[in-house]
């Protein structure tokens, strides 16, 4: 009984997280009464006495501990844990941590995520989408600027300088704007849905340009030069860091300065001499600042003892001597200002470094604490449009489109392909709001946006694909009715740059997250690089038990709540969907004892095993993503209405969560921990969870078709245009007139089949000039009433306007060839002698 009692007093204590006095108090209680139960017999005495003993060694800080467990497991640990580059190093020290962290500790607190401050505009942000929003997206005509233009229209680029789309992040003080990352978010959102092109062309300079880095780390005079000239449009920045031979593995550009003395203003001064090759960089053809991530180095010792100084940003002016640019890359024939730099030699003074001579060398960490910004608001942005325009133009147009005498949208293989469209931007718009919330608060996000930009541009993939399936024929036909070609085509774009998405998930998510976010691994690599060794001892004998404690409890929270459905598990109330806490609550656990089980296991051999990492990342983007529309629901009040698409979102996250969690621990590569994991994680087998009905799939496919708040809702933020000339609005104005003929059109439809087969003859709805003689029929036949005439005509001319395509004669496309008419031309760096 001894030995019994104390065991289960240490798992309940475990599993309630109570350490220290009170657990060795309890302990020593559980055993006393343990050997009083058995006459305290010899062997209760030896075993029950021995246990305890050894669990007041683990509990207690001492000599004995240090000595004999903590400096002989240090060494072991030491050779389990991941081996990290310096580059690796700087990106545990970027960044914060928020929500993330909770997922990853296993228990999540949820008031944490309730009580956050939400995602918000204020007056004036919410003015400015309503005005010169609105007024940019009035201006732009798609298939001008791809087809005709390659560019946008001279009254696009001023408008956008004269209304400090550029500036909408540099503080007011400075000539900017001023404004939140949210506002930042939506509105890039909104110009996505009528142009990518245009989207990009704001998104760039306030995420991506020098001037985060300027606000961030530059030094007074480079802020009070540049960020006035940026605002106001009279300086276009880019920023360069991809090479030709340094893709997604960033911290291997070859670009360099040297550092020396050269000429500037007429005067000798130090500085670098830059020579950079870059690729792919937006805005380079048009920018007159440029950006360059490069590595620094010293060989004449001019500055210090070392060669080497590290990754530095510099700013370079597009006019000064030996800089190339203005050639461009055409991405998937999206026309956005994007091409190659490149300048050798080219001579700049230390005042050019961000930051000043202080920052060389520390580019690396300005770079990641920036990007993650970027990669939370960008991409995600654009991903997010996609498909609310997807759901505003596929839920009209499948309104509107008939075939068999009733509309598409009531076919169930086509509401299998409108579910998704709604469920997934719904669920990209609250992840999307719930990281901008994040940023708004001061968080800098490293592994959410990493998520994030992974997660929404692979959904927008999604969603404008099954968008093609419903539109069919009238999506696959280019020319200027079509409203998803451009989406489509952009596609791969996003899913590319910024950091490839096959690498992101791979290596990214996981592989930073499980390492940043961890309550306890970052200070254990901080004691196994000690050189002390007395230090490192004394650091790590006060981390590592809390971890044994915290991945024994996980394991433990895992079963458990695994057995029990997680009724043991304290969630919220609100909203009634404590099912769900309680399985999310469920697999954070059963995600935080896999995360120690990986670490453990396969350590440093993390980087190698990319299936491992890329199905726990994906755990974590179900966790997020699950997380995010319960943060969103719980800001909007909980509207009944939205509660489909909350159930759907919920129920598809926890069944894709249930699948990567089966196959992580199915193909794990110990094999001899897959069945213990298997036991922990699924003890009644990976059964349930099976995702969303079909009524609820068709509940949520008529979200995007019926004409109600919960449609606007998920389409709220993008532009609408209801003009009949225009190609979304041709959809939506068939759409309205639908929508108020559809009593008039099902008389229409009744008479029809009711009618004499000599009747009208073959006379179909739509068919060309037979809609004025049907109309004329039914106004004779009191089918409808004359008052009612003029708009049933109306309503046919524009549902038959809506499924029409575009055709070219010869010359049209002779003329659409004289467009696209340029010289090729290959862009190399200069010759230079062999460095």
């Amino acid at each position: 009984m001894s030995v019994l009692l104390l065991l289960l007093s240490a798992l309940v204590l475990i599993y309630l997280g109570i350490g220290g006095t009170t657990a060795a108090t309890v302990l020593v209680i559980a055993t006393v009464v343990g050997l009083f139960q058995d006459g305290w017999h010899i062997l209760s005495i030896l075993f029950g006495g021995g246990l305890l003993a050894l669990s007041l060694v683990l509990l207690i800080p001492g000599d004995i501990r240090r000595e004999k467990l903590s400096a002989p497991l240090l060494g072991w640990v030491r050779g389990r844990l991941p081996k990290l580059s310096d580059t690796e190093e700087e990106a545990l020290r970027s960044g914060s941590v928020d929500w993330d962290g909770e997922l990853f500790s296993g228990q999540p607190e949820w008031s944490k995520l309730l009580d956050a401050k939400p995602a918000h505009l204020s007056s004036e942000e919410q003015a400015f989408l309503d005005g010169p929003v609105e007024k940019l997206c009035d201006m732009l005509d798609d298939w001008k600027i791809t087809h005709e233009d390659y560019d946008l229209p001279n009254k696009v680029w001023t408008f956008i300088r004269e209304n400090g789309f550029f500036g909408l992040m540099i503080p007011k003080e400075q000539g900017g704007k001023g404004f939140s990352h949210t506002a930042h978010s939506e509105i890039v959102m909104k110009i996505s849905t009528r142009s990518v092109s245009a989207a990009v062309t704001v998104m760039v300079p306030n995420s991506l340009g020098p001037g985060e880095l300027l606000m961030e780390y530059g030094t007074d005079a480079q802020k009070e030069h540049y960020l006035p000239r940026l605002s106001s449009g009279e300086e276009i920045p880019c920023f360069a860091l991809t090479s030709p031979v340094a893709g997604s593995d960033a911290g291997a550009i070859p670009d360099k300065g040297i550092v020396c003395k050269g000429q500037w203003d007429g005067k000798e001064v130090l500085g670098l001499k830059v020579t950079w090759n870059k690729r792919y960089i937006t805005l380079a053809p048009v920018a007159t600042l440029i950006g360059l991530a490069i590595k620094v180095y010293d060989r004449d010792r001019l500055l210090g003892d070392s060669d080497e100084i590290g990754v530095t940003c510099v700013m370079i002016p597009q006019d000064l001597e030996g800089v190339h640019s203005g050639a461009r890359h055409l991405p998937m024939n999206t026309v956005f200002m994007n091409g190659p730099t490149w300048g050798n030699d080219v001579f700049i003074p230390m005042d050019q470094v961000i930051g000043g001579q202080d920052m060389l060398g520390k580019g690396w960490k300005m770079l990641l604490e920036c990007l993650s910004i970027g990669r939370s608001i960008s991409l995600p942005a654009l991903g997010t449009g996609a498909g609310k325009v997807a759901s505003l133009a596929t839920g009209s147009y499948a309104l509107t489109r008939e075939q068999f005498g009733r509309s598409i949208s009531q076919f169930e293989g086509v509401q299998e392909a409108l579910e998704p469209i709604a469920g997934y931007t719904y669920m990209m718009d609250a992840a999307r709001l719930l990281t901008s919330g994040m940023l708004d608060r001061g968080v800098r996000p490293s592994v959410p946006s990493a998520v994030l930009k992974y997660r929404n541009t692979d959904l927008m993939r999604i969603v404008i694909n099954h968008a093609m399936d419903v539109v069919a024929g009238r999506g696959v036909i280019t020319g200027p009715r079509n409203f998803l070609a451009r989406a489509y085509q952009a596609v791969p774009i996003g899913i590319t740059v910024e950091g490839a998405n096959i690498l992101t998930r791979s290596l990214m998510v996981f592989g930073q997250g499980a390492i940043r976010c961890h309550p306890f691994i970052v200070e254990e690599i901080e004691a196994a690089g000690m050189e002390d060794k007395k230090a490192a001892v004394e650091k790590f004998d006060g981390i590592f038990y809390r971890h044994i404690a915290h991945t024994t409890r996980n394991a433990l929270r895992s079963l458990v709540l695994a057995l029990t459905g997680g009724l043991l598990e304290p969630v919220p109330r609100q909203g009634n969907i404590q099912s769900s806490y309680r399985q999310l609550a469920r697999f954070s656990a059963a995600f935080a004892l896999m995360t120690d089980v990986t670490l453990l296991t396969v350590g440093g051999g993390l980087k190698a095993r990319q299936r491992l990492s890329g199905r726990m990342a994906d755990c974590l983007v179900h966790l997020y993503y699950a997380t995010a529309v319960i943060k969103q629901w719980h800001e909007e009040g909980y509207p009944d209405d939205q509660r489909p698409l909350v159930d759907w979102c919920l129920q598809t996250s926890l069944r894709d969560l249930k699948t990567s969690m089966r196959e992580l621990i199915i193909n794990f590569p110990v094999p001899l921990l897959r069945w213990p994991m298997r036991i922990l994680v699924f003890p009644l087998g990976a059964t349930g969870l099976n995702g969303p009905s079909d009524t609820l799939g068709a509940e949520v496919a008529a979200s995007i078709v019926k004409d109600t708040p919960l449609r606007q809702r998920i389409s709220r933020g993008s532009y609408v245009n209801t003009d009949p000339e225009d190609p979304l609005g041709r959809v939506l104005n068939a759409y309205r007139l639908a929508n108020e003929t559809r009593d008039m059109r099902a008389r229409l439809h009744e008479a029809l089949r009711n009618r004499d087969e000599d009747e009208l003859g073959g006379i179909d709805l739509l068919m060309g000039h037979q809609r004025k003689e049907l109309v004329d029929w039914a106004c004779d036949q009191g089918v409808v009433k004359k008052e009612e005439c003029d708009k049933l005509l109306e309503a046919l001319e524009a549902l038959y306007d809506v499924i029409r395509v575009d055709a070219f004669d010869a010359d049209g496309l002779k003329a659409l060839s004289r467009c696209a008419k340029g010289k090729r031309k290959v862009v190399e760096r200069p010759p230079r002698e062999e460095e």
